[in-house]
Protein backbone atom coordinates (compact mmCIF):
# COMPACT_ATOMS: atom_id res chain seq x y z
CA UNK A 1 0.00 0.00 0.00
CA UNK A 2 1.42 3.38 -1.01
CA UNK A 3 2.00 5.86 1.77
CA UNK A 4 1.88 3.28 4.58
CA UNK A 5 4.70 3.24 7.09
CA UNK A 6 6.13 -0.23 7.57
CA UNK A 7 6.98 -0.26 11.27
CA UNK A 8 7.22 -2.85 13.99
CA UNK A 9 5.02 -0.73 16.27
CA UNK A 10 1.22 -0.86 16.38
CA UNK A 11 1.16 2.69 17.76
CA UNK A 12 3.65 5.54 17.52
CA UNK A 13 3.58 5.87 21.33
CA UNK A 14 5.28 2.47 21.56
CA UNK A 15 8.47 3.76 19.89
CA UNK A 16 11.08 4.73 22.50
CA UNK A 17 13.03 6.65 19.86
CA UNK A 18 10.04 8.80 18.88
CA UNK A 19 9.15 9.37 22.54
CA UNK A 20 12.71 10.40 23.34
CA UNK A 21 12.67 12.80 20.37
CA UNK A 22 9.37 14.36 21.50
CA UNK A 23 10.42 14.69 25.15
CA UNK A 24 13.84 16.08 24.18
CA UNK A 25 12.22 18.74 21.99
CA UNK A 26 9.93 19.82 24.84
CA UNK A 27 12.80 19.84 27.35
CA UNK A 28 15.00 21.87 24.98
CA UNK A 29 12.20 24.43 24.51
CA UNK A 30 11.88 24.75 28.30
CA UNK A 31 15.65 25.19 28.62
CA UNK A 32 15.73 27.83 25.87
CA UNK A 33 13.08 29.79 27.74
CA UNK A 34 14.97 29.44 31.04
CA UNK A 35 18.22 30.62 29.47
CA UNK A 36 16.79 33.50 27.41
CA UNK A 37 17.24 36.09 30.20
CA UNK A 38 20.96 35.21 30.32
CA UNK A 39 21.52 35.64 26.56
CA UNK A 40 22.91 32.10 26.35
CA UNK A 41 21.98 29.29 24.03
CA UNK A 42 21.73 25.90 25.67
CA UNK A 43 24.99 24.69 24.12
CA UNK A 44 26.74 27.89 25.24
CA UNK A 45 25.46 27.28 28.75
CA UNK A 46 26.56 23.62 28.75
CA UNK A 47 30.08 24.44 27.53
CA UNK A 48 30.50 27.41 29.88
CA UNK A 49 29.20 25.32 32.79
CA UNK A 50 31.49 22.43 31.80
CA UNK A 51 34.49 24.76 31.65
CA UNK A 52 33.62 26.30 35.01
CA UNK A 53 33.11 22.84 36.57
CA UNK A 54 36.36 21.46 35.13
CA UNK A 55 38.31 24.56 36.16
CA UNK A 56 37.07 24.17 39.73
CA UNK A 57 37.95 20.47 39.80
CA UNK A 58 41.31 20.65 38.03
CA UNK A 59 43.22 22.69 40.60
CA UNK A 60 46.25 24.00 38.73
CA UNK A 61 45.84 21.66 35.75
CA UNK A 62 44.97 23.57 32.58
CA UNK A 63 41.61 22.84 30.97
CA UNK A 64 41.86 22.26 27.25
CA UNK A 65 39.18 22.46 24.60
CA UNK A 66 39.26 18.67 24.18
CA UNK A 67 38.56 18.28 27.93
CA UNK A 68 35.44 20.42 27.61
CA UNK A 69 34.23 18.53 24.53
CA UNK A 70 34.77 15.19 26.26
CA UNK A 71 32.98 16.34 29.43
CA UNK A 72 30.00 17.71 27.51
CA UNK A 73 30.03 14.91 24.88
CA UNK A 74 30.04 17.50 22.10
CA UNK A 75 31.62 17.55 18.67
CA UNK A 76 35.11 19.07 18.92
CA UNK A 77 34.60 21.39 15.91
CA UNK A 78 31.28 22.70 17.23
CA UNK A 79 32.86 23.06 20.69
CA UNK A 80 35.59 25.23 19.18
CA UNK A 81 33.05 27.49 17.45
CA UNK A 82 30.92 27.90 20.57
CA UNK A 83 33.95 28.61 22.77
CA UNK A 84 35.04 31.30 20.31
CA UNK A 85 31.58 32.88 20.58
CA UNK A 86 31.82 32.76 24.39
CA UNK A 87 35.27 34.33 24.17
CA UNK A 88 33.87 37.15 22.00
CA UNK A 89 31.18 37.73 24.63
CA UNK A 90 33.91 38.12 27.26
CA UNK A 91 32.84 34.97 29.13
CA UNK A 92 35.85 32.75 28.33
CA UNK A 93 39.56 33.53 28.15
CA UNK A 94 42.30 31.63 26.35
CA UNK A 95 45.66 31.47 28.10
CA UNK A 96 49.04 30.07 27.20
CA UNK A 97 49.41 26.45 28.22
CA UNK A 98 52.05 26.16 30.96
CA UNK A 99 53.97 23.30 29.33
CA UNK A 100 52.94 23.22 25.65
CA UNK A 101 53.80 26.41 23.75
CA UNK A 102 51.49 25.45 20.87
CA UNK A 103 48.44 24.87 23.08
CA UNK A 104 46.01 27.16 24.84
CA UNK A 105 44.10 26.49 28.01
CA UNK A 106 40.70 27.97 28.76
CA UNK A 107 39.23 29.61 31.84
CA UNK A 108 35.93 31.29 32.48
CA UNK A 109 36.26 35.02 33.07
CA UNK A 110 34.86 36.45 36.30
CA UNK A 111 31.87 37.62 34.28
CA UNK A 112 31.47 34.18 32.70
CA UNK A 113 31.64 32.33 36.02
CA UNK A 114 29.15 34.73 37.61
CA UNK A 115 26.76 34.42 34.67
CA UNK A 116 26.86 30.63 34.52
CA UNK A 117 26.31 30.41 38.28
CA UNK A 118 23.20 32.58 37.96
CA UNK A 119 22.03 30.61 34.91
CA UNK A 120 22.49 27.21 36.55
CA UNK A 121 19.89 28.09 39.16
CA UNK A 122 17.37 28.71 36.35
CA UNK A 123 18.42 25.53 34.49
CA UNK A 124 18.15 23.33 37.57
CA UNK A 125 14.80 24.87 38.49
CA UNK A 126 13.59 24.18 34.95
CA UNK A 127 14.78 20.56 35.26
CA UNK A 128 12.99 20.13 38.59
CA UNK A 129 9.75 21.35 37.09
CA UNK A 130 10.14 19.39 33.85
CA UNK A 131 11.09 16.09 35.47
CA UNK A 132 8.85 16.63 38.51
CA UNK A 133 6.14 14.26 37.27
CA UNK A 134 8.64 11.39 37.64
CA UNK A 135 8.75 12.00 41.39
CA UNK A 136 10.78 9.40 43.24
CA UNK A 137 11.53 7.63 39.92
CA UNK A 138 13.78 10.53 38.83
CA UNK A 139 17.04 8.90 40.08
CA UNK A 140 16.16 5.65 38.26
CA UNK A 141 15.43 7.64 35.11
CA UNK A 142 18.79 9.42 35.38
CA UNK A 143 20.47 6.03 35.88
CA UNK A 144 18.78 4.68 32.73
CA UNK A 145 19.98 7.72 30.78
CA UNK A 146 23.54 7.17 32.04
CA UNK A 147 23.37 3.53 30.90
CA UNK A 148 22.37 4.63 27.41
CA UNK A 149 25.01 7.38 27.33
CA UNK A 150 27.80 5.08 28.51
CA UNK A 151 27.16 2.22 26.10
CA UNK A 152 30.27 1.15 24.25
Amino acid sequence: MTGALHTGFDDADESPGLLLWQVTNRWQAAQRAALAPFDLTHVQFVLLASLTWLTGKSGDEPVMQRDIAAHAATDPMMTSQVLRALEQKGLVERRDHPSDRRAKSLVPTKTGAALVNRAIAAVESCDCEFFGPLGERTPAFANALRRLRDRA
